[in-house]
């Protein structure tokens, strides 16, 4: 199982790794459009922020355990920001395990999306974004975060609940703020309008971070197993030695034994005699 993480881990952190200049390129792209003169400040829909009355998280945990800390260490860091939350909160899960913590702790679970795969392409986290994007227009939810775990190295993984609508006008899933211009903002010349390229890149924008939270959880999931596994390996290997010390100690001690009785058994035979 370890070598078969391990596997999976480099393509999906090779994935990943290919994903994140994408979506850095991206944001920076929304960002300065967003930025354009000729935009407005009623730029979009999914700009738009509205009191909170309802909140929706999207969770993204594992559908098969054997993660070590994984699963966890992400559900217990969500029952915090669920705790914390001052307004209603629904959940989308992605994944068996949070969807099973979900339903423990007696939270309302709107969709779940179980069927993703270990290397999802932007087809298959087309439903998810669909779902998220058409109930936050529709006013079922005014916010929207995204619950993953953000993938650092094979030994470091990070879970973050970052908000993924309304979109900020400089920003990113990270939440880093684009550099601070020099100079003037260069502005571009956008066929067929401004407007028209804007809506038409926020909803993929939307899919992009969508698409690299996913990224980023699977690749965390794989490390975090491949590293379970290896511990768990060390471990039973350490166990073998262990009982296989005592066995060993245990079958001396039963010869020795043996022997002693054998001997004795031929001294009282010599002595009888």
């Amino acid at each position: 199982m370890e070598m078969v993480a391990a596997a999976k881990m480099r393509r999906a952190q090779n994935q990943v790794l290919a994903m994140r200049p994408y979506a850095e390129k991206a944001r920076d792209t929304l960002a300065h459009l967003a930025a354009q003169r000729g935009v407005g400040e009623d730029v979009h829909p999914l700009f738009a922020s509205r009191p909170v009355e309802r909140v929706g998280v999207v969770l993204i945990t594992s559908n098969k355990g054997l993660c070590g800390g994984y699963n966890h260490n992400l559900i217990r860091h969500v029952d915090e920001f669920l705790e914390g939350a001052e307004a209603p909160v629904e959940l989308i899960t992605i994944g068996r395990v949070g969807r099973g913590a979900m339903l423990r702790s007696g939270q309302n679970i709107v969709a779940d999306f179980e069927q993703i795969p270990d290397q999802p392409g932007f087809l298959d986290i087309a439903p998810v974004t669909r779902v998220v994007i058409d109930d936050f227009l529709s006013g079922q939810f005014d916010e929207v975060y995204i619950a993953y775990t953000d993938f650092v190295n094979t030994m470091v993984q990070i879970p973050r609940i970052v908000r993924l609508l309304p979109l900020r006008r400089i920003g990113a899933i990270s939440e880093t703020p684009l550099p601070e211009q020099t100079g003037p903002l260069a502005e571009f010349i956008y066929e067929p309008s401004q407007r028209e390229v804007l809506n038409a890149v926020v909803p993929r924008f939307t899919e992009v971070q969508m698409y690299e939270a996913i990224l980023e959880a699977r690749a965390s999931e794989q490390s975090a197993r491949m590293v379970a596994m290896r511990a768990a390996t060390d471990n039973a290997n350490d166990l073998i030695g262990d009982l296989t010390l005592t066995y060993n100690q245990a079958r001396q001690n039963a010869i020795t034994k043996e022997m002693l009785d054998i001997v004795g058994g031929v001294e009282a035979l010599s002595a009888s005699k």
